[in-house]
């Protein structure tokens, strides 16, 4: 089976999602390539990896800067359709971008089968067997897989020896040029900015008073704040599936809302009708078949949007970018304009999260949890020892919440973890350091480490 992997270099290393992909390809097959795009310093960087057995090859060419994941799709199509394959992984998402598009958009444009999320794939007779995050999958070959972090790269053998990587640039693929870089980008960052969003001032109490606090709060109304009426509304919005209807009354004057079906019957019907915007939910399915949409309809697609404006006709659209440190205001240049929206999950009154300075304690946290009437999460952290399943995950590659008291044991406060509980009415936090970050988004923080609250 030949197995070709599609992998990003980011600030000198490969993307942790994709060497998971190429970890797995490895125990697959012995006929492995590695392909990437890139700037012509990737070359150092993928030199190593032949000697785990792969064959490497890097596009790079100065026509390719700025590509966003259409075009980057686009190229990387043209240069996979000149080889052979049976299988085509990639890394669930970059940890840069975390927009999960460039994977299933390539799937579109090659024309192959697709499955996302993946945690395992077995070889079948008739092809393979995956286990996703949604359930197990069968699939014939050729096939295109996004693969999750569950494996680890293997280290090379003292014995083995270096290969060379293999260059192509446009004069070898041939790409049309309107369709690469900037020029090929429909989507526009218009502003990057600090991720701040969220913060609030931490008074810390004692562990004592704890359970004296969530009785108090959880028993007191707490006024939420008024949204304030979108100035400049869009005529018409598409919603796909009831998620995200609200998120397009805020913008639209008209919302047509669209039923979640076979995405090829909605792109025919998009043609048909040509709606100006499409909004669709940031879930497994949302993002799943967006980038499809997007690649059959050639037009841009923004990930995960924690915001949306208007401006006249045009959709202004906000996402947190690497992993969640930075905040960019985007448009769409193309039609219809489309964005993946993350929309909070209905939850519990109260939600008590654990992370990883809390693994030892989780059964103890659990009774906690029952004591006190709230609904269990975790930092990815947790979920990445396998202390946790992937459902209870709360952030950015996670779910949103926006619960009455959200309550985070032993969670460090990383920018992908806050970014999604900036709706919760109060956070308390309970951590023994007090330079955590964690408490710079709370309301009320406790000095003490999981076991002394329980």
């Amino acid at each position: 089976m030949k197995i070709l992997v599609c992998v990003k270099v980011i600030k000198g290393e490969i993307n942790p999602f994709d060497e998971s992909a190429l970890e797995c390809a490895l125990r697959l097959s012995e006929d492995v390539t590695v392909v990437s795009m890139g700037p012509k310093s990737s070359e150092d960087v993928l030199k190593p990896l032949t000697r785990l057995g792969a064959k490497a090859v890097l596009i790079t060419d100065s026509l390719f800067a700025g590509s966003d994941t259409l075009a980057t799709s686009y190229i990387l199509s043209t240069a996979i359709k000149q080889t052979e394959y049976d299988l085509i992984l990639c890394g669930r998402q970059s940890v840069d971008g975390d927009t999960a598009q460039v994977g299933p958009m390539l799937s579109t444009r090659l024309g192959c089968g697709l499955i996302t999320n993946a945690l395992s794939i077995e070889r079948t007779e008739s092809g393979i067997k995956v286990k996703t995050r949604t359930g197990e999958e069968n699939t014939s070959l050729p096939a295109l897989v996004t693969v999750e972090r569950g494996y680890i790269l293997r280290f090379p053998s003292i014995f083995s020896k270096l290969g060379q990587v293999k260059i192509l640039d446009n004069s070898d693929l041939k790409c049309d040029e309107s369709s690469c870089g900037l020029k090929g980008s429909p989507t526009r960052v218009l502003q990057t900015f600090e991720n701040v969003r969220g913060k609030r001032h931490c008074k810390f109490i004692d562990k004592t008073e704890l359970r004296q606090l969530i009785a108090e709060l959880s028993g007191k109304e707490i006024a939420r704040k008024a949204k304030s009426e979108q100035p400049q509304k869009l005529k018409s919005v598409w919603a796909i599936g009831e998620e995200v209807l609200e998120k397009a009354q805020e913008i639209a004057e008209k919302v047509i809302l669209i039923e979640k079906t076979d995405v090829r019957d909605i792109v025919k019907k998009a043609m048909t009708e040509k709606p100006e915007v499409i909004l669709w939910n940031a879930d497994f399915w949302g993002r799943k078949n967006a980038p499809v949409a997007s690649a059959m309809l050639n037009t841009g697609l923004c990930a995960d949007c924690t915001e949306l404006d208007a401006d006249g006709d045009t959709l202004i659209m906000y996402r947190p970018a690497q992993g969640g440190r930075l905040y960019a205001k985007i448009k769409c240049l193309t039609y219809p304009q489309m964005a993946t929206v993350r929309t909070k999950t209905q939850s519990s009154d109260i939600i008590l999260s654990m992370g990883k300075g809390a693994a030892n304690d989780t059964d103890s946290l659990k009774a906690f949890a029952d004591e006190i009437g709230a609904e269990l999460a975790a930092s990815r952290g947790l979920v990445d020892m396998g202390k946790a399943e992937y459902d209870f995950q709360v952030g950015l590659t996670g779910k949103t919440v926006s619960p009455k008291i959200y309550i985070a044991v032993g969670i460090s406060g990383a920018v992908h973890h806050t970014c999604a509980i900036e709706g919760a009415d109060t956070v308390i936090a309970v951590n023994p350091d007090k330079e955590a970050r964690i408490f710079e988004y709370s309301d009320y923080g406790v000095l003490a480490s999981s076991d002394e609250i329980i």
